[in-house]
């Protein structure tokens, strides 16, 4: 598999619903907001519809699904509720995440390894259905042989970490993490499948991710959308856009 030198950017745009959620109105419109990341520069959307429907709704994918003209990414966790809405819609990419109904957000990776049987019959009818297959995990070698093993099309990398320490000030760590993402990133790219990155990416955290010539593509969301409070949608997405482009080049 060839890299790249263009680098995607998913923009995530779960958190307008969740403030759209937090009055129980009909705005803001995750549509609206992702129509908008389109004319931004957004090479696709990324929306994850949890079982407990805590910011996206089923309407929400109905209606990103008749509008977009980049591509889904459909973020869910392995449920037969899920593949069944997944294979109604065959959106142009699934990508599978671990889900506890008590999480803030997504916590860390998804353990293929451990649950390689259950995952690979999983996603045989989605790759069927012409979805494009991905594995948010982390950076552990045993994660990336396992997916590479069930014949998913990209694993996405956990971040999160990385960013944890960063603001944390806890360096160290920091470059130690990142390091571990450049190993999973060189190994999984090895294996054949296709690389992308996200999870607590900002201005500041960027830069190295989007410099990994085995990334395809970076999800972002949270903290462009409450960056779009300060500076606008827009603007933010155009300045991390930029970001990428620099660290890539």
């Amino acid at each position: 598999m060839e890299t790249s030198d263009k680098l995607r950017l998913g923009v995530n745009i779960d958190h307008v619903a969740t403030v759209r959620n937090a009055r129980g109105s009909a705005y803001p419109d995750p549509i609206r907001a992702a129509k908008l990341a389109e004319s931004a520069g957004a090479d696709g959307i990324t929306a994850h519809l949890r079982e407990d429907r805590r910011h996206i709704r089923d309407g929400d994918i109905d209606g990103l699904m008749a509008t977009l003209t980049t591509p889904l990414n459909f973020e869910m966790a392995a449920t037969h509720e899920m593949q069944a809405i997944a294979l109604k819609h065959r959106p142009h990419a699934v990508c599978l995440v671990p889900e506890k109904r008590e999480e803030r957000t997504t916590e860390g990776g998804l353990d293929v390894a451990g649950d390689e049987s259950r995952l690979g019959a999983f996603i045989a009818p989605l790759i069927e259905a012409g979805c494009r297959v991905s594995l948010f995990i982390g950076h552990e070698p045993a994660q990336i042989h396992a997916a590479a093993r069930i014949e998913a099309a990209v694993v996405e990398l956990h971040t999160g970490a990385y960013c944890d320490h960063h603001y944390e000030g806890n360096y160290a760590a920091r470059d130690a993490e990142l390091a571990a993402l450049k190993e999973g990133a060189r190994l999984a790219h090895s294996l054949g499948l296709e690389v992308h990155a996200g999870h607590g990416l900002t201005f500041e955290t960027v830069a190295p991710i989007a410099a990994m010539p085995e990334v395809m593509e970076l999800n972002i969301g949270h903290f462009l959308m409450a960056e779009s409070l300060f500076i606008g949608m827009e603007a933010a997405i155009r300045q991390m856009r930029a970001l990428m482009d620099e660290a890539r080049a």
